[in-house]
């Protein structure tokens, strides 16, 4: 099954394959940048995947070949942002998408190329993997634009890396190639860059084919244990549902019989 969607916004792209949504930024004009439009448009498409049936991991991208994101446009600073009332309005809208994609239920994967950086780089650590290509390039210039980042959201780059790197990466605004990245934990993989597209899908499907419900409780007890759990989630109680779940008893049948499960969900 090969799915449009109708997305709230032009520069993002959604589309569901089998199990599987993508969501690409679509801005090349900008290096993939994101105007206020896109981070309002974000949160909705995410409940949106979250909310349907058919969705089990959703990918988060650049469009075609492009940057993952190059941050926040910058063209709107001197509009939407000229003022402090604007900027903590986008900030907050930032710090919405962020939460939106970090508080979805279901795993979402970042698939970097290119220039991962400012707000692109606090959307690739709101997401529960990271896969990048070896020409990926991260960095947060907020130091350099006088930009004061939502703290909140400072907590999913935290999560990620820890407060020494988390320091390091505000506080000289430096950008650091992917091997870097990869030492300092704000990525999982590398691969080849035209290996990515592939590498990513198979991860995605291989993630798909396990218990919906299991994934689900296991992304709120690690979540909660390092303090990004969303409220109102009760991580014990989706972990009690497993064993009332249809899944549970295909699983113990399927190990039994020695077959691969099929999961519905439920």
């Amino acid at each position: 099954m090969h799915a449009s969607f109708s997305s709230p916004s032009p520069h993002l792209t959604v589309t569901v394959e089998d199990s599987i949504a993508s969501i690409a930024i679509d801005n090349p004009a900008r290096r993939n940048a994101l105007n206020f439009a896109m981070w309002q448009a974000l949160p909705v498409i995410v409940t949106a995947l979250d909310d349907d049936e058919r969705v089990r991991v959703i990918i988060l991208r650049g469009a075609g070949t492009g940057a993952f994101a190059a941050g926040a446009d910058i063209a709107e600073f001197e509009s939407i942002r000229g003022t402090a009332a604007g900027s903590r309005d986008y900030e907050r809208a930032n710090e919405t998408a962020f939460w939106a994609v970090a508080h979805c239920a279901k795993p979402v994967i970042a698939m970097i190329r290119g220039h991962c950086l400012g707000a692109g780089c606090g959307l690739a650590v709101a997401c529960d993997l990271r896969i990048a290509g070896d020409n990926a390039v991260f960095g947060i210039p907020a130091a350099r634009l006088g930009v004061g980042y939502p703290p909140s959201a400072m907590r999913l780059l935290t999560a990620s890396v820890g407060p020494a790197v988390a320091k390091d990466l505000f506080f000289t605004a430096r950008r650091i190639d992917a091997q870097e990245a990869k030492q300092l934990g704000l990525i999982q993989t590398i691969v080849p860059e035209e290996a990515l597209e592939e590498t990513t899908l198979s991860l995605a499907r291989t993630i798909a084919e396990n218990a919906p419900m299991t994934i689900a409780a296991a992304k709120a007890a690690i979540d909660a244990s390092c303090g990004l759990g969303r409220q109102g989630i009760d991580p014990q109680a989706l972990a009690d549902a497993c064993f009332d779940s249809a899944d549970y008893g295909e699983g113990r049948r399927a190990f039994l019989e020695k077959r691969r499960p099929v999961f519905i969900g439920r």
